[in-house]
């Protein structure tokens, strides 16, 4: 569009959220009269009406709705594009602190040490979160992303890069039923006690990782699931990778045929997205890891 002027646009896209030309001039540091200015001007650019103003409301017209809806994703992005050369240019600075549950994989450490070559300039840390709580550091601020055990269904969560997804194990005590079998089904675990994890983590996310229809023991590390498993009162699903890091004389661990495969995520809350965190999502993605399964939690 010849003449495309972003200011235009920004306007445009504050007064869909206020629908009031005085509270947009005040968020856009411009007068009243000056976004009036600017919408006709797009409007001429577009050749139709956006907006409908009479003495006692505004509101959009049909072609402003439909103009709002594809003009706001493609401006965030042109937003991001300008903030991530902007990053490149001056190199990723601060500091990045990552969440990891229980054990850190090894493409997230990896990933870690790519990161810090690459962006000498910004100060990076591990934080180790609690199995019980997956999501309460990102949004307490504690870490600016997390790697977590999927499912995430949390609308104010973004779930970027999806990896290691791995086939899953039940870890039994010796004198447990399962011990001796070289492996078991679905079924034979949904009948079974597992551990699971405490609140405040979700509902959905703790029966993920403990379906079964037994009441087990709730616990709030994997340290404490797996002192639980070890004294007989019940198992606990994990990822073969865990299972074998963890590995000890008492526990035993079990091939499981027919539960989803588990799988890890990088997640970050919708308001603290950084150039920072968008460098380390595409550094993990660069480990091995498609991001064609990275999604935004709707």
């Amino acid at each position: 569009m010849a003449g495309l002027e972003l200011r235009e646009l920004e306007c445009f896209l504050v007064l869909a959220e206020e629908l009031h030309f005085g509270r947009t001039g005040e968020r856009l540091y411009v007068s009243q009269s000056r976004v009036s200015q600017l919408l006709s001007a797009l409007e001429r650019r577009v050749g139709g009406r956006l907006v409908q103003r009479t003495s006692r409301r505004v509101a959009l017209t049909p072609l402003g709705e439909r103009f709002v809806a594809r003009l706001r994703p493609a401006y965030g992005g042109l937003r991001e594009a300008v903030e991530d050369a902007r990053a490149a240019a001056r190199g990723v600075e601060g500091a990045l602190r990552i969440g990891f549950q229980g054990t850190a994989d090894t493409r997230l450490t990896a990933a870690v040490r790519a990161f810090r070559s690459a962006h000498p300039e910004c100060a990076t840390d591990l934080v180790e979160i609690p199995l019980a709580d997956p999501f309460g550091a990102v949004r307490e601020g504690v870490v600016d992303a997390a790697v977590v055990l999927l499912p995430v269904e949390e609308p104010d969560l973004v779930l970027g890069p999806v990896f290691s997804r791995r086939p899953q194990t039940v870890a039994v005590g010796r004198d447990h039923p399962f011990a001796s079998l070289p492996r078991v089904t679905a079924a034979e675990v949904a009948a079974a006690p597992l551990v699971t994890a405490a609140p405040p983590a979700p509902a959905y996310w703790r029966t993920a990782h403990a379906p079964s229809a037994v009441p087990g023991p709730s616990v709030t590390t994997l340290q404490e699931g797996l002192t639980q498993v070890a004294a007989g009162l019940a198992g606990m699903l994990l990822c073969r990778p865990t299972a074998a890091y963890h590995r000890r004389e008492d526990v035993v661990f079990v091939p499981v045929e027919g539960v989803p495969e588990s799988a890890l995520g990088l997640v970050w809350h919708r308001d603290g997205e950084t150039a920072a965190v968008r460098a380390f999502a595409r550094t993990l993605a660069g480990r091995g890891v498609s991001l064609a399964d990275a999604q935004v939690v709707a």
